[in-house]
C-alpha cells in the first residue's frame, strides 16, 4: 500500500520493548486513566443496586379501598378504612408512596406506568370479615395486589413485596380483633388458628404486557442497543473521517498509511461529521428494529412511532458524542462514554428503580439520556403510546439533547477557529 511516507532509515536501530518498559513516565496516562475508569465503574455500577430495599424513597404504590360496608358493632369505621390506614401509618416514612385512589384511577396509573403496583381492599370486606367470625361465611376474606410487570421484573416484584407484606400485616391485626371477641373464646383451638391469619391474598397482574417483552426488561435493552449504537456509530463517524481526511493515521493490521491533510476548519469538520451522523442514524435505527422486531419477533405494537423515536433518540444521542469529541480531542471518546454508557446505565431506572437507588442516581437521572429514552420506549412498546407514561419527556429530553450537543459543539469549534487552533498537522517524515 502506498503510503507517501518516506521509506525507514535501515540504520536505525529498534528500541527494545524492555527499554522503553523501564521509562515510568510511560506507564503514568494509562495507569492513571484505567485505574480511574475501573474504580469509577465499579462504585457507579455495583453501588445502585446491591441493597434497593435500603434505599427506598417515595415508591409508588396504589392502594383502593372499595369496601363500603357499615362497620361491625362496636367500631366507628368499617375494616376497609381501618386496614388503609393501618398500612400508611405502619410504613416506614419516606418509603412509599401509597396512593389512595379508586380502583379506576388505580387501573389507569398501572396502566400509564405511573405506579409499580397496587393494593385492593374489595367490596364487601368487612361482611366477609364478619361472616367468617359468626361462622356464616362461605369464603374467606381476600386482599389482592396488583402488579405491573411493565415497570420491569425487579419494579413489579419489589412492589409485590410490599403489598403482600402489607396485606399478610392487615390480616395478623384482623385477626387479633377476632381473636378477641367474645363469642369466638369458646371456638376450638383449630378456629381460633385459623381466625388468628383470617385473610387470604390473591396476586393478579395489574396491566398485562406481551409474551416478548422479557419479563418488561426488553425497554431497556432495546433502549441501550440505541445508546450504544449511536455512540459507537458516532465514533467510527470521527475516526475514519479523521483518518480519510489526513488527520490522523489509518493502520490496519500490518498495513498503514496517512493521507494527505485536507484543509478544513474545525467548525466544518464538525459539520461534516455531523451530517453524516444524522445519515448513518438512519440506518443504524432500521437495522435495529429489524432484528429486534422483525426477526426476533419483539412486541412493538407502534413500530413505525418506535422507529421514529428510536431514529431522534439514536441521532441525539450521536450529535452528543460528536460534539463531545470536537471539544476535548484524544479524551473526547473517554468522557462521551461516561456521559452516555457509564453515568446514564445505574441512573436510567429501567433495571432497578429510581425510587430504590441512592439519591445520587436519582439526581443523575433528571438530565441522563438513558432514563428519558426508557420511559419514551417503555411507553411505546408496554403502555399504549401514552403521552402521560413517558412519551411526552422522551421527547422533551431528546429535543434538549439535540439543542445541547448542537450549541455545545459549534460554541466549541467556532471559539478554537477564533483562535487559530487549527488541526492542520505535518505529515511524519
Amino acid at each position: 500500500m502506498a503510503t507517501g511516507i518516506p521509506p525507514r532509515d535501515a540504520s536505525a536501530q529498534d528500541v527494545k520493548a524492555g527499554r522503553l518498559l523501564r521509562r515510568w513516565k510511560l506507564w503514568i496516562v494509562p495507569s492513571v486513566l484505567s485505574g480511574f475508569v475501573a474504580l469509577a465503574l465499579s462504585l457507579l455500577y455495583m453501588g445502585g443496586i446491591l441493597t434497593p430495599a435500603d434505599h427506598l424513597d417515595r415508591l409508588p404504590i396504589a392502594l383502593v379501598n372499595s369496601d363500603t360496608d357499615k362497620p361491625l358493632p362496636g367500631q366507628q369505621e368499617n375494616l376497609g378504612s381501618q386496614v388503609s390506614a393501618g398500612i400508611v401509618s405502619s410504613t416506614p416514612r419516606g418509603e412509599v408512596d401509597w396512593r389512595r385512589i379508586s380502583r379506576a384511577e388505580a387501573q389507569d396509573e398501572l396502566a400509564s406506568g405511573k405506579v409499580y403496583g397496587a393494593l385492593e381492599i374489595p367490596s364487601g370486606f368487612t361482611s366477609a370479615v364478619g361472616s367468617l367470625a359468626s361462622g356464616k361465611a362461605t369464603a374467606q376474606p381476600t386482599l389482592t395486589t396488583l402488579t405491573n410487570p411493565g415497570m420491569g421484573s425487579l419494579g413489579s416484584s419489589l412492589a409485590g413485596q410490599i403489598t403482600q407484606r402489607a396485606a399478610h400485616q392487615a390480616s395478623v391485626g384482623i385477626g387479633k380483633q377476632l381473636v378477641s371477641a367474645p363469642e369466638v373464646a369458646k371456638a376450638s383451638s383449630t378456629t381460633r388458628v385459623l381466625l388468628a391469619d383470617p385473610v387470604a391474598v390473591n396476586t393478579k397482574v395489574g396491566h398485562p404486557i406481551g409474551a416478548h417483552t422479557g419479563l418488561g426488561l426488553s425497554a431497556f435493552y432495546y433502549t441501550l442497543l440505541l445508546v450504544l449504537t449511536g455512540f459507537l456509530a458516532a465514533n467510527l463517524i470521527h475516526n475514519t473521517v479523521d483518518s480519510s481526511l489526513g488527520y490522523a493515521d489509518s493502520e490496519i493490521g500490518p498495513w498503514h498509511s496517512r493521507q494527505p491533510t485536507v484543509p478544513i476548519s474545525r467548525t466544518q469538520m464538525l459539520l461534516l461529521k455531523m451530517v453524516m451522523t444524522a445519515g448513518l442514524s438512519l440506518l443504524t435505527t432500521t437495522l435495529l428494529m429489524v432484528a429486534t422486531v422483525s426477526i426476533l419477533g419483539m412486541d412493538a405494537p407502534h413500530p413505525a412511532l418506535l422507529w421514529v423515536f428510536s431514529c431522534c433518540a439514536s441521532l441525539s444521542v450521536g450529535l452528543g458524542v460528536q460534539a463531545i469529541n470536537a471539544a476535548f480531542g484524544s479524551i473526547g471518546q473517554l468522557v462521551a462514554m461516561f456521559v452516555f454508557i457509564a453515568l446514564a446505565l445505574p441512573s436510567s431506572g429501567a433495571t432497578v428503580p429510581l425510587e430504590a437507588t441512592p439519591g445520587f442516581y436519582r439526581f443523575l437521572a433528571t438530565f441522563e439520556p438513558m432514563r428519558q429514552l426508557v420511559s419514551g420506549v417503555r411507553a411505546i412498546v408496554y403502555f399504549d403510546a401514552r403521552a402521560d407514561a413517558g412519551l411526552t419527556r422522551g421527547w422533551i429530553m431528546i429535543a434538549v439533547g439535540f439543542v445541547a450537543a448542537l450549541v455545545f459543539g459549534f460554541a466549541m469549534t467556532r471559539y478554537y477557529d477564533r483562535k487559530g487552533l487549527h488541526r492542520m498537522v505535518p505529515r511524519p517524515g
